[in-house]
């Protein structure tokens, strides 16, 4: 029980951490996401940008620990599940490290530019657009396509389990789903990611991930549906 309780804290406290540092790492991607003229500005903000990536990797660094930690307490109930839960999310952070490459890399044009004898702005633009370009790209392809699989993965193993209360599981279960077939609408051009539809697609699995993670750090997993994950390997 004592491991599993752990378990249940560890978990939650990442899941914590990967929305505090997604949040954070965008805002502070700002001066480049929406500023195209960022490389041949002086770079004022390159403090922003390396703080941004370092956030950005804690987010990656707490995606992959969320399916480390999970997958002994999955497996007790599905194998395959918690190794494809463990892959989706491994998926997930390598998309999210080639964004952080990409900014970083856009760092690099506009101190590149500023120390050139004779730069062209024209080349610089063209590039630090197509690595924006890029990184937009992954932000959705990693926080949208990869985490829908991996959200509706969890969210059957807690229906299953009932480890949390039935609601979280069903949030989960919807969410999941949802969130992958809105990233389908936007690689399609349907409407853009940064809009009110898809934001009212991400909702339901931000509220599962803030639900979960509330859950498992105040009150950890169900003792009862705990008990009956070691019986079944009893």
């Amino acid at each position: 029980m004592n491991t599993f309780r752990g378990t249940a804290t560890a978990t939650g406290a990442l899941y914590i951490l990967a929305a505090a540092a997604s949040i954070a790492g965008l805002l502070l991607y700002g001066p480049v996401l929406d500023d195209p003229l960022y490389v041949v500005g002086g770079r004022p903000h390159g403090a922003e940008l390396a703080s941004g990536a370092l956030l950005e990797m804690l987010l990656a660094f707490s995606v992959i620990g969320t399916g480390v930690v999970m997958f002994p307490v999955v497996r007790r109930l599905s194998e395959s599940v918690a190794l494809g839960y463990a892959c989706f999310r491994l998926l997930e952070a390598a998309v999210i490290v080639v964004g952080v490459v990409s900014v970083l890399s856009v760092l690099t044009l506009g101190r590149d530019f500023s120390a050139a004898a004779d730069p062209q702005p024209a080349a610089y633009l063209g590039a630090a657009r197509a690595l924006v370009a890029v990184h937009d790209w992954t932000f959705l392809a990693g926080p949208n396509l990869a985490l829908g699989p991996s959200t509706l993965m969890m969210g059957w193993f807690l229906h299953r389990s009932r480890l949390v209360p039935r609601f979280i599981a069903v949030m989960g279960m919807v969410g999941g789903p949802l969130i992958f077939a809105s990233a389908v609408l936007v690689l399609f051009g349907v409407y853009e990611q940064i809009s009110l539809w898809g934001s009212l697609a991400a909702l339901p699995v931000f509220a599962y991930e803030m639900a979960f993670a509330v859950r498992l750090v105040v009150r950890g997993f169900d003792r009862a549906a705990v008990a009956r994950l070691l019986a079944r390997e009893a």
